[in-house]
């Protein structure tokens, strides 16, 4: 009985991950480059259940030797063993501010591959990001919303002076009769990307540095000047999911109750001394 209270608390605690993990979707549904969370559930490991015995040898010491029998196997619930993100590509949507750009994927040589902006942030780290939605601060740097510079493929800021700029589909901003190289950064597996948060994203501790997408010639990517990538959350489907882990949490939560009631009877009536 025990068991299946550990059981059923799993999966409770599992599917309240899940519904974080969902609500954060929901809530950054409207954020441009946000890339979906996919909550993987696993079991917990198999685990093989023996029962601890002692036989008498018909000696005239009368050993004892010890046994065990195999009863069978038992799994105690799930949990969330991580949350990946997805990077597949979401909409483009024009908004004609110049400052505004998209990453438009083309030929990835690696199934899990993506292109993303470099930026520095706050500690003058180098960051990953889908979100175009750029602006310039008032030293006429190209900055992300949240302030952090948006770096070239040299990995320096880039200063705009407040002059007009074009951006040309290889990733050039072309400003007062220069070509600017953008930064940016090829990942052959972006799963391992981790999430920082305001949509930056960091390399894992043993991943390698990323190389710039033009030193990958079979990568094929455009940059989209005056547009946003929309997340690519499914709203429609996010709610669904959201439901769906609510029922899943509120099953479990009855399985505990009832093994709750049967505790009770067990401890209050059926072992009652009379």
């Amino acid at each position: 009985m025990l068991r299946g209270y550990y059981t059923a608390t799993a999966g409770m605690i599992a599917q309240q991950r899940r519904q974080e993990t969902l609500s954060n979707n929901l809530t950054n549904a409207l954020t441009p480059g946000y890339k979906r969370d996919q909550a993987t559930l696993k079991s917990f490991p198999e685990l093989l259940i023996q029962r601890m015995e002692s036989n008498t040898m018909p000696t005239s010491q009368g050993r004892r030797i010890p046994q065990s029998t195999t009863i069978g196997s038992i799994n105690t619930g799930v949990y969330v063993q991580e949350t990946i993100p997805d990077f597949t590509q979401g909409a483009l949507r024009a908004t004609g501010t110049t400052t505004d750009m998209a990453i438009v994927n083309g030929t990835m040589p690696d199934e899990t591959g993506n292109v993303l902006f470099t930026v520095q942030n706050g500690d003058g780290d180098v960051r990953y990001t889908r979100n175009g939605n750029f602006t310039v601060d008032g030293q006429g740097y190209l900055t992300s919303n949240e302030g952090y510079y948006v770096l070239n493929q040299d990995g320096n800021p880039i200063l705009t002076d407040g002059q007009e700029f074009n951006v040309t589909p290889e990733g050039n901003v072309e400003l007062a009769g220069q070509a600017i190289p953008l930064g940016l950064a090829y990942s052959p597996d972006a799963n391992q990307l981790i999430k920082e948060g305001e949509g930056l994203y960091q390399l894992a501790e043993d991943q390698e540095a990323l190389t710039d997408v033009r030193d990958n010639a079979d990568v094929t990517y455009s940059i989209q000047q005056g547009s946003l990538e929309d997340s690519n959350v499914d709203m429609n489907q996010t709610v669904t999911e959201m439901m769906q882990a609510y029922r899943n949490f509120e099953t479990n939560q009855k399985v505990l109750q009832a093994y709750d009631r049967s505790m009770e009877k067990a401890v209050n009536e059926i072992g009652r001394v009379t």
